[in-house]
């Protein structure tokens, strides 16, 4: 089993879009929620690594923000 848990409960963490803090698609605030780091952090490893992977993290990201809930 996976120790993967949020809050006092233990049910299994999910990834989720967060359409209410995002400022696209809620991908970045999302991920944020899901690994307990600072939003501005994504984002800028985001933009990093669409500026070093010659934009290949865009195709990702709009993949995830389409494919995830």
């Amino acid at each position: 089993m996976s120790n993967l848990t949020k809050g006092n409960n233990n049910s299994p963490r999910k990834f989720h879009l967060n359409k209410q803090s995002g400022k696209l698609m809620g991908v970045s605030a999302g991920m944020a929620d899901y690994f307990g780091v600072d939003v501005t952090l994504v984002r800028i490893a985001w933009v990093l690594g669409t500026l070093l992977g010659f934009g290949s993290l865009i195709l990702i990201y709009l993949a995830i923000g389409l494919i995830a809930d």
